[in-house]
């Protein structure tokens, strides 16, 4: 058995995960979902750390598979560094360098230009995030508490000095409006010296895709 440890992107909580949580429940495999701090403005990379390895708990970590969505990926490695985990999964991720923050990534990754490159206007969350997510399930998220991201979280330098000696997997959605298949391309290659392995879907994986998302994980 393979004990998941999922942690959200920006604006995510541990129900981002609930679509996925019961699929690899019924793999076999334990699924924690992670409830960042992410509004609070006194917790940093190192409270988000504490708070992920305080949900793994007892778990061991030798079998442990990190997963870190979209700005988690600046979370996972950082796990990583701390305890002896099996593997890191990052979707759709924000690949984070060395003392890079979160507000400086986009320009420094060229990702508005690839969205320009790629034919896409103006940034709109709701029909960038949402366009391939179930109708029902957009209707949900919307319902529920808006979780802004702190200003910390995109001022606070990524505090690692290089990527843990971990295996690492990139896992891209096609369809994904946010980080381009080409530009992850790039990025997973410059920075991780990794392709991605790349599924249907959008940003939001989980909630479009939960069934066939939560088989890749359990297959890797």
């Amino acid at each position: 058995m393979t004990t998941f440890l999922l942690i959200p992107g920006a604006g995510g909580d541990a129900s981002f995960w609930r679509y996925v949580v019961p699929v690899l429940h019924g793999l076999g495999h334990a699924a924690i979902p992670v409830d960042l701090p992410a509004q609070d403005e006194s917790a940093g990379w190192a409270e988000y750390t504490d708070t992920a390895l305080a949900a793994l708990g007892d778990a061991d970590p030798r079998t442990t598979v990190v997963v870190g969505h979209s700005m988690g990926a600046y979370v996972a490695p950082l796990v990583a560094e701390r305890v002896p985990v099996r593997l890191l999964v990052l979707v759709n991720p924000m690949i984070p360098a060395p003392g890079e923050t979160a507000g400086a990534w986009w320009d420094a990754t060229g990702q508005g230009a690839a969205r320009v490159a790629a034919g896409l206007g103006p940034f709109d969350p709701v029909a960038d995030f949402f366009h391939d997510v179930p109708p029902e399930v957009t209707a949900e998220v919307m319902a529920g508490e808006e979780r802004q991201p702190s200003d910390r979280s995109f001022a606070e330098p990524w505090p690692a000095t290089g990527w843990p000696a971990v295996p690492t997997v990139v896992l891209q959605g096609l369809d994904d409006r946010l980080f381009t298949p080409a530009f992850m391309r790039g990025l997973a290659r410059d920075r991780l010296g990794v392709d991605p392995i790349e599924m249907p879907g959008g940003h939001l994986l989980a909630l479009s895709r939960p069934q066939e998302l939560a088989r890749r994980l359990a297959a890797l």
